[in-house]
């Protein structure tokens, strides 16, 4: 496995956005956002930029047909989502949605642990956004799991 440079992790997301300049002010107000870098193609639209959320980088950058690169406002669909976890979910959560977020699923607590719910950007992106409430072993887990399940079914 290869060392990453200081500041990254072994896997960093990158995602795509329809305007990357504005996908990083609404980034800072959202999840408070650090921004790293960015560089400008000939046109002035953000080839690539780097974010910082927390400890976690995120790369960026805005659609380029050219490249391939679209974005889910254009592709009409979420290929994926983030998950960030915080030290207050509800505060988090009320942060994102105040910033413009949309509920995708409202916050509550989940079998799994966590205080969670998710919020999609105006740039397409699911945010999932939780505090861990709760540490249960992979046996309550799945039992957990499994009631949840049951619930669902009904």
């Amino acid at each position: 496995m290869a060392n990453p440079p200081k500041g990254y992790h072994t896997v960093t997301p990158g995602i795509t956005v329809s305007d990357a300049a504005k996908a990083i002010e609404f980034y800072k107000d959202a999840f408070g956002a650090e921004e790293l870098d960015r560089m400008e193609g000939p046109d002035g639209s953000i080839m690539h930029a780097e974010i910082r959320i927390g400890d976690s980088t995120i790369m960026l950058g805005s659609e380029n047909p050219m490249w391939g690169m679209k974005s889910p406002l254009t592709l009409g669909g979420v290929h994926g989502s983030l998950h960030v976890y915080v030290d207050d979910a509800d505060a988090a959560f009320a942060r994102a949605v105040d910033a413009g977020c949309d509920v995708a699923q409202p916050l509550e607590d989940v079998f799994w642990g966590d205080r969670y719910g998710k919020v999609t950007d105006p740039f397409g992106h699911q945010w999932g956004i939780a505090t861990r409430v709760k540490e249960l072993s992979r046996e309550e887990m799945r039992k957990a799991a499994e009631a949840w399940m049951q619930t669902m079914a009904q």
